[in-house]
């Protein structure tokens, strides 16, 4: 507790003990708003803020920039993805274009020295500016000689890439009927918003998470749940049945972009689209169309 001031003596006048004072009081005020400016500065440094300015790869731009590799190992990334895909061709992008996970999920065809690779935007890089990227181990050798270390590259967003499958959800450790937390996979390109909605309630606007989950507070009941997803393109699709099961991948049949085609020849007839078998760690829901087609220019797309 500060002490009070003490009384003033003889020698000084009550007016220049005032002005003291205040200036004491401001210079008090002063430290505080600089105190917490630098605060303010090192927490948005530390959470990751993302900028002003950022946003996912979109449409048919093309980037300049420098690839570095590493290894994820067998975590998700930053989009907190159950594991890398199978064929391990991922990417991790600066905080601009991670863009607070909204880069999650998409897909980059990235060319080098030694030709082009597809991957998936899987993990943000902290060390990465708006001219660099972080490729997987085994995406970096498709593109470069390894012993190169860094490679000059271009990159250009894939728009409505092929997919196995439909989308998947999988809902948030902690997720209850109080507290709505999915994360949407399989879906290709960068996604713009996700509702949700319980038995008997409207559509609620989820909130996009840094970690690539969408939240809606207070909850939607216990289920199950129909979740309308858009991409940034405005391509739309609505699932069904999605349960509260947590940890869990949910495998749906609706699809924001083309499914992958067949390998038979253009003359044969399509075969038809069996779904895989859900594991006990999967299920399958039914879902509806696509509700709502776009072009390939973004939807909302900054201006920087």
């Amino acid at each position: 507790m500060t002490a009070p001031d003490s009384a003033p003596n003889n020698d000084t006048p009550v007016g220049t003990l005032r002005s003291r004072r205040r200036v004491r009081h401001w210079l008090v005020g002063a430290g505080v708003t600089a105190l917490a400016a630098v605060l303010g500065i090192t927490l948005a440094v530390r959470g990751g803020a993302t900028p002003a300015c950022a946003a996912p790869p979109t449409g048919n731009t093309v980037h300049k920039a420098k690839a570095s590799f590493y290894d994820a190992g067998r975590s998700g990334g930053n989009c907190s993805f159950p594991g890398p895909p199978a064929d391990r061709l991922y990417v991790a992008l600066g905080s601009s274009a991670y863009s607070g996970s909204a880069a999650c999920g998409s897909y980059l065809d990235v060319t080098g020295p030694k030709g082009t690779v597809r991957v998936m935007v899987m993990d943000q890089c902290g060390g990465c500016g708006p001219g660099k990227i972080d490729l997987s181990d085994e995406a970096f050798t498709k593109i470069a000689d390894r012993a190169q270390g860094i490679a000059p590259v271009t990159y250009r967003a894939v728009v409505n890439p092929p997919l196995d499958g439909g989308l998947t959800f999988r809902m948030k450790g902690g997720a209850s009927k109080y507290w709505f937390a999915v994360q949407v996979g399989n879906h290709g390109n960068p996604l713009r918003s996700v509702e949700a909605k319980g038995p008997g309630g409207g559509f609620r606007k989820a909130a996009r998470q840094s970690d690539n989950y969408w939240t809606v507070e207070g909850g939607l009941g216990p289920g199950p749940y129909t979740i309308r997803v858009t991409d940034v393109y405005g391509r739309q699709t609505t699932a069904t049945s999605i349960r509260m099961v947590t940890k869990q991948v949910q495998r749906s049949t609706a699809s924001l972009v083309s499914p992958t085609p067949p390998s038979s020849s253009p003359s044969a007839p399509p075969s038809p689209s069996i779904a895989p078998s859900p594991t006990p760690s999967e299920s399958v829901a039914p879902t509806a169309t696509v509700e709502a087609l776009a072009g390939a220019a973004p939807l909302n797309a900054p201006r920087c």
